[in-house]
């Protein structure tokens, strides 16, 4: 499902929602400051653009806390709610459940993404 599912997720949601990522992103890097939140922004867009065959592992770490509470507050809230509400219309459908699945993992990191980490399981 990996190669498959990963394609007709780029067409039919994919690259809005990785879209969603690059622009948060760009616009974290305008201060000096949010510039490694915003490349942490570009590293999840590739995985809203290509889901299938990736898993999310997330770790603690009182940095981490602290930046994920400032992401939440400027860009985390509207990108969880894209994803859970894509989700949800996505599994209306027992064809659209995986690509439902692969939406509310996004609309998770979306909510806590820094400390997180992208590991391929093929």
């Amino acid at each position: 499902m990996g190669c498959l599912g990963n394609i007709i997720w780029f067409v039919f949601g994919g690259f809005a929602g990785g879209l969603a990522w690059i622009i948060a992103g760009l616009l974290w890097c305008i201060t000096i400051i949010g510039i490694p939140v915003g490349l942490q922004c570009f590293k999840f867009a590739e995985l809203s653009f290509w889901p299938f065959g990736k898993e999310v592992i997330y770790g603690t770490s009182s940095f981490s806390l602290l930046v994920n509470i400032i992401w939440l507050i400027v860009c985390g809230f509207p990108l969880a709610v894209t994803h859970l509400i894509s989700g949800i219309l996505l599994s209306l459908t027992i064809i659209g459940i995986p690509f439902g699945k692969q939406s509310f993992k996004l609309a998770r990191l979306a909510l806590m993404p820094f400390g997180a980490q992208v590991i391929n399981v093929r």
